[in-house]
């Protein structure tokens, strides 16, 4: 019986990895039915293949019965969650804070400003030869609101503070005071939603923020305003946000839709004032060197029992998913 360590990069791709496990790379396969390198009655740390879909990444999971970590490459975890009832008691779930913020805040800027600035028109315009300048809005001076001051949407406003926006507003789930300032508890977030010429979703996936964009939170947007979302397509209720769109009230870039991939023929690719990108938010140059120094820094921790980064749940005799 060996302790194998289960990994979805070549393990002789990532310099330092520590001693005492055996590394096994396996990633799912492009179509998702990759045979497993080893017996998962012998992994002991599992770290969950990246742009994989959730039944690729819960496959092996029921037979993995020595397991006792879970390392995600990704910030949010809400689609490992309904597979943990597949695991024993004492298994730890860990996010991937750390790896991510600096890639999705660069694109979070990036759709704002592009947004904004008319960056579509312009390159539709382009494609069809023709020069058509015409005055857009800029970032400085205006109110953005971030919702969901974590780690991502703190890298967010280190972004937006050298466009000299007039104000950064902040929401969390609970009231606290950092170097910048307030970050508002969620309660106040529809007070603050007509103050913002743009709002930034960064939130992650929960049952409280599932739709939490919902008709009753765009209504109190005020006029123009810009829709970001970096977070997870269902924080937005889709329909709702069709309806501001083809109205002309409201403009939208996003990350994340739901559903997700967004298919052909559905309305939101043609609706007005909107600019799509297809959930490449963390899906840069800057996120092989970061997860790496993750899981070498990570299975360190865990090979010689020391406390273990951005654990998010332990399970129980009775945990599932929810």
């Amino acid at each position: 019986m060996t302790d194998d360590v289960w990994l979805p990069i070549p393990p002789e791709k990532i310099h330092g990895l520590p001693g005492g496990f055996r590394y096994l790379f396996w990633d799912g396969g492009d179509n998702g039915e990759q045979e497993f390198p080893g017996d998962p009655a012998d992994c002991v740390a599992y770290v969950v293949p990246y742009l994989r879909g959730a039944a690729v990444k819960h496959r092996p999971l029921k037979s993995m019965t020595r397991l006792r970590l879970i390392q995600t490459l990704t910030a949010g975890v809400d689609d490992m969650l309904p597979a943990l009832s597949e695991v024993g008691p004492g298994v730890r779930l860990c996010n991937a804070r750390g790896v991510h913020e600096t890639s999705t805040a660069e694109l979070a800027l990036t759709l704002t400003l592009s947004a904004l600035r008319g960056i579509p028109g312009f390159v539709r315009a382009q494609d069809e030869e023709r020069w058509r300048p015409a005055p857009m809005p800029s970032l400085a001076d205006r109110t953005v609101l971030v919702v969901g001051y974590g780690a991502i949407g703190e890298a967010i406003e280190d972004r937006l503070v050298p466009f000299e926006p007039g104000r950064v507003l902040r929401v969390a789930r609970s009231r606290r005071t950092t170097e910048r300032g307030l970050v508002h508890p969620l309660t106040e977030l529809p007070a603050l939603l007509p103050e913002a010429d743009v709002v930034i979703l960064s939130v992650p996936l929960t049952e409280t923020t599932r739709h939490l964009v919902d008709a009753a939170f765009l209504a109190r947007m005020k006029d123009g305003a810009l829709l970001v979302n970096v977070a997870r397509g269902p924080v937005v209720d889709t329909g709702a946000l069709l309806a501001e769109l083809e109205s002309g009230r409201l403009t939208a870039a996003l990350d994340v839709t739901d559903p997700e991939p967004l298919p052909p023929g559905h309305p939101l690719w043609r609706a007005p004032g909107v600019l799509i990108s297809p959930h490449v938010g963390g899906l840069s140059s800057a996120f092989p060197p970061r997860a790496e120094r993750l899981l070498v820094d990570q299975l360190s921790r865990f090979v010689n029992h020391e406390p273990l980064r951005n654990v998010i749940l332990t399970t129980g005799p009775c945990t599932t998913g929810g």
